[in-house]
C-alpha cells in the first residue's frame, strides 16, 4: 500500500495502552480505523470518540473463534475486508508456573495466540484476493528470551513469532507480508503493578532509560503497513530500547 493511499486497518485489542496507540498513528495519516475490544463498551466508545473521523469500533473476543467471525462478518459488511491486520488483543500473568492451575494456563495461551491466529485466519482470504495486504503482529521481548514469572506468557509471545516467520512464508507469494514487534517496557496499565523502585530497577537495565510510549509502537506499525516497508516481511523488530 502507498504512503497516500486510504487503507482499512484493523486493531485488536485497540480500546487503550499499545493497541490505542496503533490505532491512533493510522488514523492520524488519514486511515480508516477499526477498533476493537474484548467487553468494555464503555471505553471502547470513548476510543472511538477520541480518534474521530472515520474510525469505528465493535466488540468481540477474537480469541474466540466465532465471535472473531461475526467481528469479520461485520466489517467486511461496512466496507469490505481489511487492508491491515495489526494483532495485538493479548494478556500478562505474573506468577510462578508452578502455581498456575490448568484454567488460568489456557487462557493466558488463548488470549496471546490464538488471539492472533484466528484474525489473521479470517483477514488472509480477502488480503489474498487482492493480492495485497500486511499483517502486524504485536509479540514480546519475552517471546525472544523467556522471562521468569511469565512462562506461559513467554511461551504464547514465542508462538507468535514463529507464527509471523511461517505465515510470512505461506504468503509472500501473494505479496502480503507478516511482521511482529517484539515490545519492550511502555508506559501502559500492564506495567501499573510494578513500584518506584521495581521500576527504577528496570530502566537501570535499559540503555535508553526509559519506558516506551505507546505511539512509537504505532509508528513502527505505520511503516510496516506501507510501501516504505515493502521488502520487509518475516522479520522480528525488538522495540525495546535497546534492551536486547
Amino acid at each position: 500500500m502507498n504512503c497516500g493511499e486510504r487503507m482499512r486497518v484493523l486493531v485488536t485489542g485497540s480500546s487503550r495502552g499499545i493497541g490505542f496507540g496503533i490505532a491512533e498513528a493510522f488514523a492520524k495519516q488519514g486511515h480508516t480505523v477499526i477498533l476493537n475490544g474484548r467487553e468494555d463498551r464503555v471505553r471502547l466508545e470513548e476510543a472511538v470518540q477520541e480518534l474521530g473521523g472515520s474510525t469505528v469500533g465493535y466488540c468481540a473476543d477474537v480469541s474466540d473463534f466465532n465471535q472473531a467471525q461475526q467481528l469479520f462478518m461485520k466489517i467486511e459488511e461496512n466496507g469490505g475486508p481489511v487492508d491491515v491486520l495489526i494483532n495485538n488483543a493479548g494478556m500478562a500473568h505474573l506468577g510462578l508456573f508452578s502455581d498456575m492451575p490448568p484454567v488460568e494456563i489456557d487462557c493466558v495461551l488463548t488470549s496471546n495466540l490464538q488471539a492472533v491466529l484466528y484474525p489473521s485466519r479470517l483477514a488472509v482470504p480477502g488480503m489474498v484476493r487482492k493480492k495485497a495486504g500486511a499483517i502486524v503482529n504485536i509479540s514480546s521481548i519475552w517471546g525472544v528470551t523467556g522471562a521468569s514469572c511469565e512462562v506461559v506468557y513467554s511461551a504464547a509471545k514465542a508462538g507468535v513469532i514463529g507464527f509471523t516467520k511461517a505465515l510470512a512464508r505461506e504468503l509472500g507469494p501473494s505479496n502480503i507480508r507478516v511482521n511482529a514487534i517484539a515490545c519492550g517496557a511502555f508506559e501502559t496499565r500492564m506495567n501499573d503493578w510494578l513500584t518506584d523502585h521495581e521500576r527504577a530497577d528496570f530502566i537501570e537495565n535499559i540503555p535508553l532509560g526509559r519506558f516506551g510510549q505507546p505511539s512509537e509502537v504505532g509508528e513502527l506499525a505505520v511503516f510496516l503497513s506501507e510501501d516504505s516497508a515493502a521488502y520487509l516481511t518475516g522479520q522480528v523488530i525488538a522495540l525495546d530500547g535497546g534492551i536486547l
